[in-house]
């Protein structure tokens, strides 16, 4: 094994571990979250509960909650408010992966059939706007406007990056900034809002919850760009989708963007066959990946991921020290060095 690859592990290995270190650490928050969870799925239309809890029941980091849950914590909440803030984040957030494996038909999240695959895209999109209902209900539980105003933006906002990102896809002529401006949408918008919550609760000063944004935008950014990379490096097992969808796809990423503006004209000609005119054949997929390696866009694309993650440490700066913001500072770890 060589020692880049030797290193790449071990980042990976530490990175897996500031992740569970993170979810030990608010372990007792998440059961809660998960409780809450469960209860608010059920519905006497059955379809409701069985097609939400297959998505629910298969995984996922929980990254997002985890944001609420931390970020109050490390701002010395002590209440429950948090919690159910949390179940609200993730209600939005698997609404849009719902709506997300519709519009792109996938067959695989985290390892398992999606919901679509299983049950149609019909239902997957009416159970996802169930989601989206009952997050709300929450947020008008909860009984703050601010609350309420920051999680309702965030889900539009969300919303416009999805049809954002519909609008790049296939286009070869996608710049950086246009991508930039579908990832902060579509991914960190969400991030922002989670972590932002979180000092909101505990009624940190409008600096802190600013701060706490500008952490969560830019983890979030961070998160996706790693995702961009890994589509096109990871191994499948770890992964827990098929390595190369975006390419499949037709997805413009950061990856693919420096490979494109890089390439000679022949090469230009490779991505409007294969993403454009969706023309792919057998062996196009060690192609792009080829493409990418002579031109350092996985390499490149992982060091503005870095730098967005620098940001995100930057701007816990300003709290006191607590074992909460520790594992905030290891979340950024995480998120850059993950495989998975």
């Amino acid at each position: 094994m060589s020692l880049a690859l030797n290193v790449a592990g071990q980042n990976a290995s530490t990175a897996r571990q500031s992740y569970e270190l993170l979810r030990d650490l608010v372990a007792d928050d998440l059961n809660q979250v998960n409780q809450v969870i469960v209860e608010h799925l059920q519905s006497p239309v059955t379809l409701i509960p069985q097609l939400a809890g297959h998505l629910v029941a298969s995984g996922g980091k929980r990254l997002r909650p985890i944001l609420t849950l931390t970020t109050a914590r490390m701002c010395g909440y002590a209440g429950r408010r948090h919690i159910d803030l949390a179940a609200c984040v993730e209600f939005i957030h698997t609404a849009t992966l719902l709506h997300d494996d519709v519009v792109d038909d996938s067959a695989l999240r985290r390892g398992s059939a999606t919901a679509n695959a299983v049950w149609g895209n019909k239902p997957s999109v009416l159970v996802g706007d169930f989601l989206f209902s009952r997050s709300f209900q929450l947020m008008v539980a909860d009984g703050s406007l601010e609350v309420l105003k920051i999680l309702s933006d965030a889900s539009a906002v969300i919303a416009e990056g999805e049809v954002n990102q519909l609008m790049t896809s296939n286009n070869i002529a996608t710049d950086e900034a246009a991508y930039m401006d579908v990832i902060g949408a579509k991914t960190a918008a969400l991030f922002a809002a989670a972590s932002e919550i979180g000092a909101v609760v505990a009624d940190e000063p409008d600096a802190n919850q600013a701060a706490l944004r500008t952490y969560g935008m830019s983890l979030g950014i961070a998160f996706q760009l790693v995702d961009d990379v890994l589509d096109y490096s990871a191994r499948e097992a770890d992964l827990g989708k098929t390595v190369g969808d975006d390419f499949r796809d037709g997805k413009i990423t950061l990856p693919v963007v420096y490979a494109i503006a890089r390439g000679n004209e022949a090469e230009r000609a490779f991505w409007k066959r294969t993403l454009e005119d969706e023309d792919q054949q057998d062996g196009d997929l060690d192609q792009a990946m080829m493409l990418m390696q002579r031109h350092d866009a996985l390499a490149d694309a992982m060091a503005r991921a870095r730098e967005h993650g620098a940001r995100a440490t930057e701007a816990l700066v300003g709290f006191p020290r607590n074992p909460y913001r520790d594992a905030l500072l290891e979340l950024v770890a995480f998120c850059v060095d993950r495989e998975f």
